[in-house]
């Protein structure tokens, strides 16, 4: 496996606990108007990743193959939205702002609940990086080590406010600043895992690669207007938010056109 590949599997993993890291060196919680900021910024790497990482390369890859150019990247699309959907309403899981827990009832703690939130986000963020590996690595639809590192490190940069955003409220709740970092870092885990099986299944995935772009895309968007855009727009500083929205959508969008 190419070191470039290692380095994509492991950098948004690396964004997270950074970012967990952060409650060793904050002593508050982090402000109401930075974590809008925050919100809208990974919101906006996220809607921009969607767009030129994934669904742009599946009707790429599907136009070179002579099928319908829009087919796949409709087709996986919804699914991958209409998946985080059934996820969403089955998976016990809390957010941070709020106390009513959503999903199945089960016994699980606040804790628990809270890191089982954002890692039912970052399933789509691994699969999306392991994706565009994999197409990188078959050389499709003019898929590079350089764009699909570009959108790794997108990623990455946005999950370290993420991983911040997680752990700072967990100090109170777990009483430990080692506990709390541990569950802000291992809501991560869950990326370079879902990254690397999508890596391991290469053969198999590659005729279906289109959909599997764009599935990871739907999943991507599901998770900004189900939870990310009406975190960062509810009480006051939405405006903060919108700003955010606008630097990380700039942002990405760099990353990939000009590293891609």
């Amino acid at each position: 496996m190419p070191i470039e590949v290692i380095y994509g599997l492991l950098l948004p993993f690396v964004g997270t606990t950074l970012g967990a890291a952060m409650v060793f060196l904050l002593k508050d919680e982090i402000p109401s108007w930075l974590q809008k900021l925050l919100l809208g910024f990974a919101s906006g790497v996220m809607i921009a990743a969607s767009v030129w990482s994934l669904l742009i390369p599946s009707m790429d890859m599907t136009a070179q193959s002579g099928g319908v150019e829009w087919l796949p990247a409709v087709v996986g699309f919804l699914a991958g939205m209409f998946s985080l959907l059934i996820f969403d309403s089955l998976v016990p899981h809390l957010h941070i702002d709020s106390d009513k827990p959503e999903g199945m009832k089960s016994n699980l703690g606040k804790s628990s609940m809270l890191v089982m939130a954002v890692t039912l986000h970052n399933i789509p963020e691994g699969m999306a990086v392991g994706v565009v590996l994999a197409g990188a690595m078959t050389q499709s639809a003019g898929i590079t080590l350089a764009g699909a590192l570009a959108l790794a490190v997108g990623i990455a940069i946005q999950n370290f406010p993420e991983g911040a955003i997680v752990s700072m409220p967990l100090k109170a709740t777990v009483k430990s600043r080692w506990k709390a970092f541990a569950y802000g870092a291992g809501s991560g885990a869950v990326e370079p895992v879902a990254a690397l099986i999508t890596i391991l299944l290469i053969d198999y995935i590659e005729p279906v690669l289109p959909y599997l772009l764009s599935f990871s895309a739907g999943a991507m968007v599901y998770v900004v207007v189900e939870e990310l855009i009406p975190e960062s727009q509810s009480g006051s500083h939405s405006n903060i938010a919108t700003i955010g929205v606008a630097i990380g959508f700039a942002l990405m969008m760099f990353l990939d056109v000009a590293l891609g």
